[in-house]
């Protein structure tokens, strides 16, 4: 008897906790996209990273997968979270190489590192990563509407490295080592012609150019 009972505990056990688990937990697939859109587009990026983030793990093979993989990556992109965007629209890219949004998801990548651009006297290496990024796109899909937005910020991203290269250059000349000064200078007008420093880096040459040829005169 006490037997009987102990399995019929067990059996209504496991049912509750069976249907708590389905109710309290898992939605219907077209909820979380509904909820995660619905936060989305409110500006609530950290909901939707949620509601979409278990869409993926418990809908893997729904037909709003891709949508939701999308989604995650723009959120992160809104957040600011950078790393977190790159590394959800990469994973993107290598999932889904044909997919139509990938013009979209290259530009993306390339902006996360636009974003992070810094003053001219700050390390260039998200500069450097943008404007590769941004390249690649157009090599890839010339014609597409994201390339044509990529070549707007290809300029913005030439215009700091040659500020960069010309900040430095000023820092050598300041410190009267007017020879890497000048390979700085020279710099700027063989990558960067088109930027607005051409004349600067010209004028800093023939001004180091004459204080070269005054030091070799004193010895």
């Amino acid at each position: 008897m006490k037997k009987s009972l102990y399995f019929i505990f067990v059996f209504l056990f496991t049912l509750s906790g069976c249907a708590w688990f389905q109710s309290a937990e898992e939605k219907p697939s077209q909820e979380l996209v509904s909820d995660g859109m619905e936060a989305f587009e409110s500006g609530d990026y950290r909901k939707a990273v949620g509601s979409f983030e278990k869409l993926k793990d418990w809908y893997p093979f729904s037909k709003y997968a891709i949508l939701a993989e999308l989604k995650i990556a723009d959120s992160h992109y809104y957040l600011k979270e950078y790393e977190e965007a790159i590394y959800a629209y990469e994973e993107f890219e290598s999932l889904h190489p044909r997919n139509e949004a990938i013009p979209y998801i290259i530009y993306q990548i390339g902006n996360c590192y636009f974003e992070q651009m810094d003053s001219v006297d700050r390390d260039q290496h998200v500069v450097r990563k943008a404007l590769e990024t941004y390249r690649r796109l157009i090599k890839q899909y010339p014609d597409d509407k994201y390339a044509a937005k990529a070549r707007t910020h290809i300029r913005e991203c030439l215009k700091s490295l040659a500020g960069h290269e010309f900040y430095v250059g000023m820092f050598y000349y300041k410190n009267k080592e007017y020879k890497p000064a000048i390979q700085r200078f020279k710099t700027v007008l063989s990558d960067y012609p088109d930027v607005g420093i051409h004349q600067k880096a010209l004028r800093y040459i023939a001004i180091c150019e004459k204080l070269l040829q005054e030091e070799k005169k004193e010895d």
